[in-house]
């Protein structure tokens, strides 16, 4: 099965289902019994395949652990409670006090958070310009462990030097981690560019629906473990291509118990069936807003990787399947940002994204304000600025709601 969709259809098929299932049932359980304790002895010892606990794997979650590593073309995939809760016990789990690692500095506002919490705690991290393979290599020391980029920012919508980067860490031996959210494995898969681990916010694009929270690192197999300082005696056990990912589910997933639920990996499962659909016209949606907006003189500004003054529109077409479903803009001086988007009828003021509705936010008074205008500054994002994230509507009626926001 070599199509997309295809993969991801029919990815409960890969081991037996339930009463002949289409769809992987959901496991309400915690805890698993075994007849033979030495059974039971040997999961928990990682000497034999198996159910433990509920914190570390469920049988629902497994699923679409195997439904992401297809989507990905990875090795494994461990899923989490959200998107956070990958990025922070990956690197809790693979880190250490005086470790350093580099990050674009145009990033998802609670990524910036997080990050800047683990520099208090003795991890050191050093915010470059992500676009530019050049200000990555120079941020480099001989304790950089691990270069942490998006693929499109969000939300001013930088395209990182994906290819360039990932060469870079190759040749260093250094972790590579690619937050493949803006784009989902649809538009992008960055095994491609030499990544070695994945994280994707499974609660926006894959989902889909806005009812479900999660999170998922992949491991691409691309990254040799037993290069690795950090990974502890208990789990160089086997194949060292499954060391890393070992030290993550149990020093990150078991140890800070940021399970993802039975019931939400369901939802998450059923939801990516569609993500290449959806996609296809939230992609199509976004680049007629994008344009319709840039041509709109009561607009000052439009950044979306489609259009073609964008900075990185070359990279993006090369990289990308499409430029994605997420752009934002600014307006003219003489238009209030409040004002504008309280007119809007079919678009909701929220702050998600990915989600089948389109949505609106405006980033500086909300998602980006804990961190401050000099921050805000450095970011390029402008006190004015609204991030719109486009949905499945008739784009007509769209381009229609925003029209009337603005001559209105």
């Amino acid at each position: 099965m070599v199509g997309f969709t295809t993969r991801t259809v029919h990815s409960d098929r890969s081991s037996p289902v339930e009463h002949g299932s289409i769809h992987k049932p959901i496991h309400a359980t915690v805890a698993y019994g075994y007849d033979d304790v030495q059974d039971l002895a040997d999961v928990f010892q990682g000497n034999s395949s198996g159910y433990s606990y509920g914190r570390q794997v469920n049988p629902t979650v497994s699923a679409l652990e195997t439904q992401i590593s297809l989507m990905e073309r990875g090795h494994q995939t461990i899923c989490f409670s959200t998107g956070m809760a990958a990025i922070g016990t990956m690197l809790f789990a693979l880190m250490r006090a005086g470790d350093h690692f580099v990050s674009s500095s145009f990033l998802f506002g609670n990524t910036n958070s997080l990050f800047g919490s683990f520099d208090l705690h003795g991890i050191d991290v050093a915010f470059v310009d992500a676009t530019d393979v050049k200000a990555v290599e120079a941020a480099l020391t001989e304790r950089t462990r691990m270069v942490f980029v998006e693929t499109i920012a969000n939300p001013r919508t930088q395209v990182s030097d994906l290819e360039a980067i990932g060469a870079l860490c190759r040749a260093h031996g250094i972790v590579y981690i690619v937050d493949n959210t803006m784009t989902s494995p649809y538009l992008f898969q960055p095994i491609d560019a030499d990544a070695s681990l994945v994280v994707n916010s499974l609660t926006k694009y894959i989902c889909g629906h806005g009812n479900a929270l999660g999170g998922a690192i992949t491991d691409t197999g691309q990254f040799d473990w037993a290069s690795y300082a950090h990974i502890e005696e208990a789990y160089k056990k086997g194949d060292s291509a499954n060391w890393g990912m070992t030290q993550i589910r149990k020093k990150g997933l078991r140890d800070f118990g940021a399970a993802l639920g039975a019931e939400a990996a369901h939802h998450i499962s059923i939801g990516a069936e569609t993500l290449a659909l959806r996609l296809e016209r939230q992609c199509a949606s976004a680049q007629t807003l994008a344009e319709f907006l840039d041509s709109h003189g009561r607009v000052s500004q439009v950044y979306y990787p489609g259009l073609s003054q964008h900075p990185q529109f070359q990279r993006s077409a090369q990289l990308f399947r499409k430029p994605g479903a997420l752009f934002s803009f600014e307006l003219s001086q003489e238009m209030e940002p409040f004002d504008f988007l309280n007119r809007l009828n079919v678009v909701i003021k929220s702050s998600n994204l990915g989600d089948n509705r389109t949505l609106a936010i405006p980033v500086s008074q909300t998602i980006y304000h804990e961190m401050g205008p000099a921050r805000r500054a450095e970011m390029g994002i402008a006190e004015s600025l609204i991030r719109i994230s486009v949905g499945i509507e008739e784009v007509d009626d769209l381009v229609e709601d925003f029209s009337a926001a603005l001559e209105s």
